[in-house]
């Protein structure tokens, strides 16, 4: 195959006829692009084709499940990449519109050795990517996606015969039979279920119900122009519609879901948004109990509490900070053999007993429902206060363009480190230390920490700040490390601050 073309201009004879690609869309650890201001079709077709070619590259049966989230032109990029697929020698199994969870289950279910999630994620209307791996249940990784990008846009992709398409049914029914079990809440619950209009409001409802849960509806109709807002529980618009409807239902609490299924968002029944690592936090100091001296992997962009927590130091739990991103995640659960692993955004990794080591929101709803039934006599609320105290900030993303934020982040490491190296401070507490494992997260003399890193997927840089002493020593980092992170001028503004 030629090499595609790197730049998409929509109307043209081309963009009807030959595939055209952005090179950013290849993230650290899946591919996303705007549709289609980034990818044309035919892009999608040899992003297929490549993807096939590297199955056979790495040694792997020729058969791949593949799927798609609810949006209106998510079939007709899945339908462009199965084409791409077929024509580098795949056998094709189409589960259909799916969660990427459901689609990670058919893996195991489906024997199959590859997976394709068609899906913007948590990514508003007018993005498109594909989640993809080949070692269940891990998913590509940044060799794996540097491969595959030389792959395709160097045209090194490889026609062979053999390639065929099959549509499997009833994964869905078995995927939600999986997270069910022979489970039955033996404690009353009435749960506000949040899905955006998204593809989780195909699976959410009917899991509940299924669990012996009272379900308290909230923008669950399937609509894929997402009326109300982006479904992304980590945003605090659909976060503060999920406390509105907690307070008008006086449901126990709430639970919402992204675009895709992979993530769980948490609001108490005082109307308290949870952060998703605070809800890790409860999850573990739970787990830890049932299975003492176990680690817990989680994101750089998490609580320091997995660390310092007293009732999860008691259990003998083990704390281990990793980079942020689902894919590393996976990874370093896998690799630790840790029973969990948590990341702010809002993914969890639920391993072995409980879960199979992918991000499934599904899955976290289920424990978090017989984690409720194990202890009746205290509600979302109560647990929540138990913990020890911190202030935290929202994720925050100023806009930084992907051309130029892993410079920019480069940069920012340095100054930072040049902060620590002469005994400097933010928020007038003293820096400690300074972990690069996933940009810098700054370590304070109180425990406190900042931490700044560039988003994988989107066109930004991430930043968020928590103290263990007040609201006002968190604000006052934050203003030190946005003094620092305004030094470069290409960092535009934040979408939501404190």
């Amino acid at each position: 195959m030629t090499k595609p073309l790197r730049t998409v201009t929509q109307n043209t004879w081309a963009f009807l006829r030959d595939p055209m690609i952005m090179p950013t869309g290849f993230r650290e650890y899946d591919a996303r692009w705007r549709f289609p201001d980034e990818i044309n079709l035919p892009g999608i077709t040899a992003l297929g084709m490549g993807l096939g070619t590297q199955m056979h590259e790495a040694g792997i049966d020729p058969v791949i499940a593949v799927a798609n989230d609810y949006r209106d032109y998510s079939l007709s990029v899945k339908n462009a990449l199965i084409l791409g697929l077929i024509q580098a020698g795949i056998h094709v199994k189409d589960i259909g519109p799916a969660l990427s969870p459901m689609a990670y289950f058919s893996q195991f279910y489906l024997d199959a050795p590859a997976v394709a999630m068609v899906t913007a994620s948590h990514n508003p209307n007018g993005w498109t990517g594909v989640k993809m791996g080949f070692e269940r249940p891990l998913t590509h990784g940044p060799d794996e996606m540097n491969r595959l990008r030389d792959i395709v846009l160097e045209g090194e992709t490889v026609a062979r015969p053999g390639g065929r398409y099959e549509f499997v049914d009833g994964v869905r029914e078995a995927y939600l039979d999986d997270l069910v079990g022979d489970f039955k809440m033996t404690r009353k619950l009435r749960v506000v279920c949040a899905t955006g209009n998204g593809t989780a409001s195909a699976f959410a409802p009917e899991l509940f119900e299924r669990l012996g849960v009272e379900v308290v509806p909230s923008h669950n109709e399937l609509d894929y122009t997402f009326p109300h807002y982006n479904p992304n529980p980590e945003a605090m618009e659909m976060l503060h519609d999920m406390a509105a409807t907690v307070t008008e239902s006086g449901a126990d609490f709430a639970l919402g879901f992204d675009g895709d299924g992979d993530r769980c968002g948490v609001v108490d029944n005082d109307g308290e948004e949870i952060f998703a690592d605070k809800v890790g936090v409860i999850m573990a100091r739970d787990l830890a109990k049932l299975y003492p001296n176990s680690t817990f992997v989680a994101d750089v962009k998490s609580t320091g509490l997995f660390a310092s927590d007293p009732e999860l130091k008691k259990y003998g739990a083990k704390a281990d900070y990793w980079k942020t991103g689902h894919s590393y995640m996976k990874r370093r659960v896998h690799e630790l053999g840790a029973l969990a692993g948590f990341e702010k955004s809002g993914h969890y990794f639920l391993a072995e007993p409980i879960g199979r080591g992918y991000d499934c929101g599904m899955r976290v709803a289920v424990e978090i429902c017989k984690l409720m039934d194990r202890n009746p006599d205290k509600s979302m609320a109560d647990l929540r206060r138990a913990l020890p105290v911190t202030y935290a900030t929202p994720t925050m993303s100023p806009y930084c363009a992907d051309t130029e934020k892993y410079g920019v982040l480069e940069r920012l490491v340095k100054k930072i480190q040049v902060r620590h190296s002469e005994g400097g401070s933010l928020g007038g507490v003293k820096i400690v230390d300074v972990i690069t494992v996933n940009g810098a997260r700054v370590m304070l003399e109180n425990g406190a920490w900042g931490l700044v890193r560039a988003s994988s997927n989107t066109p930004n840089l991430v930043v968020v700040c928590e103290s263990p002493a007040s609201e006002a020593e968190m604000r006052a980092i934050f203003a030190d490390l946005d003094d620092i992170i305004r030094t470069e001028p290409s960092v535009g503004d934040y979408d939501q601050t404190i």
